[in-house]
């Protein structure tokens, strides 16, 4: 063990549960053919944490970029909450694969009421043409819960903390 790893903190489970949870709003990584892409989404955890839905128009840059190459990475952090040093609030990076989520998909209907549950004002989106459901499966990730605690996570640390 390093002089590094012995003085880290042990990862909270828990207020990585409460970070999904809690959050709708993340920071989607693409590739475009210019470079990284980043722009923001809307998203839900599914209760196990092994996928994250998002909603999005294939007018999108960014549904683009992850229509031809889907690995992508998603951040989101705790709100700013005005503290002296926000590198105390906790946050988590996640790379991982999108796929589309089409009306034919036999858990459409349930991502869909699982989307429209978190964030009802979406609803009208789905009547457009251009938009569609999509799947992020994590399968791995840096939790950071502040200073000294920074944590790899996979998909199994996922559902433990889905767990809580």
């Amino acid at each position: 063990m390093t002089q590094q790893s012995a003085a880290m903190k042990p990862m909270d489970p828990t207020r990585l549960a409460q970070l999904l949870r809690g959050q709708r709003w993340a920071c989607l990584g693409t590739q475009s053919d210019d470079g990284p892409y980043v722009s923001w989404v809307a998203f839900v955890a599914v209760a196990d944490f092994s996928a994250l839905i998002m909603h999005l128009s294939r007018l999108a840059q960014h549904t683009r970029n992850l229509e031809a190459d889907a690995r992508v990475s998603l951040a989101l952090s705790e709100p700013d909450d005005g503290r002296r040093d926000p590198q105390q609030l906790a946050r988590v990076s996640l790379q991982g694969t999108v796929t589309a989520v089409t009306p034919e998909h036999p858990d459409y209907e349930h991502l869909k009421a699982l989307y429209l549950a978190r964030l009802p004002d979406a609803e009208g989106l789905f009547q457009f043409s251009d938009f569609s459901l999509y799947r992020f499966e994590p399968r791995a990730g840096r939790y950071v819960e502040g200073f000294a605690s920074s944590h790899a996570i996979n998909a199994e640390k996922l559902k433990v903390a889905a767990a809580c």
